[in-house]
């Protein structure tokens, strides 16, 4: 049986005051195996849409690569250097995703564990979202781009999870994609096809405070509809 969570609210969203975009880190101060094996952890359990888990994580540790990263990332000068542990997020693309793919299929038997009769039902039901709902096939971008967004609740998630425990993190979209991804298949840390990179995220340790934290009220934001 699972057992209910009972966190204290304040300690929450303290973690979330505590978060922000840390563009600098501690280059002398690293994350521990355990902890950043606990924050991995909290990627892998994040939801999906299908629960077909869409992406995948690099973490790129080698200096040489990241010093490769950093000339065509503008938004990670100061990050890929000090971060004591940065990633790459990928998304699967619609060689993956389609609804009859191999992966697609390969992964509700092996993975999800389904019967045969379920997965009959469920393909059909995704095939139906793919081609009507969100008609996903009128564009190959548009398999990845809904892939993406999936990966931004991984992101999200482990990004939390860090601070919860008192470590920094910034996510990264200022780089240049084709750039980046060529560097990651001459690397072979990618196949040539059915992965793209979504975003990338820097894990360490603060050198400096940042600046008070700054949101939208909730009035602003939100709207009832009762």
């Amino acid at each position: 049986m699972t057992v209910k969570p009972n966190l204290n609210k304040n300690d929450i969203l303290a973690a979330y005051q505590y978060r922000h975009a840390c563009k600098e880190f501690d280059p002398n101060n690293k994350i521990s195996k355990e902890d950043f094996n606990f924050i991995l952890e909290t990627g892998r359990l994040s939801p999906s849409s299908f629960g077909f888990e869409p992406w995948k994580f690099i973490v790129v540790q080698n200096k040489e690569i990241r010093e490769k990263i950093k000339t065509v990332s503008w938004g990670a000068q100061k990050q890929l250097p000090t971060a004591s542990h940065f990633v790459i997020i990928l998304s699967r693309t619609k060689e993956h995703l389609n609804y009859d793919s191999e992966y697609v299929q390969s992964f509700m038997k092996n993975v999800q564990n389904l019967p045969d009769d379920v997965i009959a039902t469920k393909s059909k039901f995704y095939e139906d979202f793919i081609k009507h709902d969100f008609k996903l096939e009128e564009s190959n971008r548009l398999f990845f781009e809904w892939g993406a967004r999936q990966t931004y609740i991984a992101l999200g998630n482990m990004m939390t999870a860090a601070s919860m425990i008192g470590i920094d993190s910034c996510p990264i979209e200022g780089f240049k994609k084709e750039a980046v991804e060529d560097i990651l298949k001459k690397e072979k840390l990618i196949p040539q096809t059915g992965f793209g990179i979504s975003c990338m995220v820097a894990f360490g340790y603060r050198i400096q405070d940042p600046r008070p934290k700054t949101r939208q009220t909730l009035d602003a934001i939100v709207e009832w509809v009762e």
